[in-house]
């Protein structure tokens, strides 16, 4: 049973094409009636949408089988909050659409997703209304953002920057977090009853954005180098024992020749 990241993992970064491997492997699973969760942080396009991209590239995954944060946003924020949102044009159009009101006067919330360019003038604004009483919520908590061949802060690095800055805790809406964690699971028992944690085997490129809150919740890691992270040598020694994932592989085409 398997759990499966997009970005790095079946998808490339810079062209939003297939990894080498990653069709053959989607295949795989479903030829064979493996369960399986394909679970991204994509949050630029709503999830029916960007379900559909993935399978116009030959990644023939079923609604069933996927999930995001934009499928869990409701569970946090109620459509009568004002919410000032942080990120690329295209998530606060899905924000809007979803029916929430943008709000940069006085917000209750404030919602970080991810965006190369943050301005200092945003994130002098976030700790004006995290320190006037908002609350802070990230859709995830990646480490490294990758466009164009350059790596950015990730959520997470922008999320832990904001808490040091106004000792406001955040909450964190996708991966890595334990509620999107469990709902993967419940969905995944839907393909087949009493699977546990520890039935699974989760793939991603993101070491500390996936893996790690993956595997201590019992989960089995296989760390793949066709993202984030060019070199295992960038990440692998500063992590501790217990941090470190079972398997690293290239690519799924690596992944797929070792089940």
């Amino acid at each position: 049973m398997f759990f499966i990241d997009v970005q790095g993992t079946l998808i490339e970064d810079n062209t939003k094409l297939p990894v080498r491997g990653a069709v053959a492997f989607i295949d795989y699973l479903n030829a064979n009636g493996i369960p399986y969760m394909v679970i991204t942080n994509s949050t630029k396009n709503p999830s029916d949408e960007f379900l559909g991209y993935l399978n116009s590239i030959g990644l023939a995954i079923g609604r069933e089988h996927y999930l995001d944060p934009l499928m869990m946003l409701e569970r946090y924020i109620e459509k009568k909050q004002k919410v000032a949102a942080y990120g690329s044009e295209p998530f606060l159009r899905v924000v809007e659409s979803m029916g929430y009101v943008l709000d940069y006067e006085c917000p209750d919330i404030v919602l970080v997703a991810i965006k190369e360019d943050f301005a200092p003038d945003e994130y002098a604004q976030m700790i004006e209304f995290l320190l006037s009483g908002a609350k802070l919520i990230g859709m995830h908590e990646t480490t490294l953002y990758v466009k164009n061949h350059k790596r950015y802060p990730g959520v997470g690095a922008i999320l832990k920057m904001l808490a040091f800055a106004t000792s406001v805790p955040y909450t964190v809406v996708g991966k890595p977090s334990v509620p999107f964690f469990d709902e993967a699971l419940r969905r995944i028992r839907l393909q087949k009853e009493e699977i546990e944690y520890a039935d699974i085997t989760i793939i991603s490129d993101d070491v500390k954005g996936d893996l790690i809150g993956a595997q201590e919740l019992g989960m089995s890691g296989v760390f793949v180098l066709s993202g984030k992270i060019r070199s295992a040598d960038e990440i692998l020694p500063s992590l501790k024992p217990l941090e470190r994932p079972g398997a690293v592989y290239a690519d799924m085409q690596e992944v797929l020749e070792n089940i």
